[in-house]
């Protein structure tokens, strides 16, 4: 793994939990251009957040209902 794409983990970490900066944006979205390896990455980081979002929702959900 390059120094890059270190750096673009990060971001893509980062951009999890918090929107990115002009420049943040622009240098992961240049990096993922010319990286399969971190397009495939990025796909995975989505993924991960997308079933954590839901099984949260989920779990609020459950938490919210009164007992009956």
């Amino acid at each position: 793994m390059t120094m890059a794409c270190k750096r673009a983990t990060e971001l893509m970490s980062l951009s999890l939990d918090r929107p990115l900066t002009l420049p943040e944006k622009g240098s992961l979205r240049m990096h993922l251009m010319m990286c399969r390896h971190c397009r495939r990455c990025n796909r995975q980081f989505e993924v991960m957040h997308r079933i954590t979002s839901r099984r949260r929702e989920d779990q609020e959900e459950v938490e919210s209902k009164p007992p009956e």
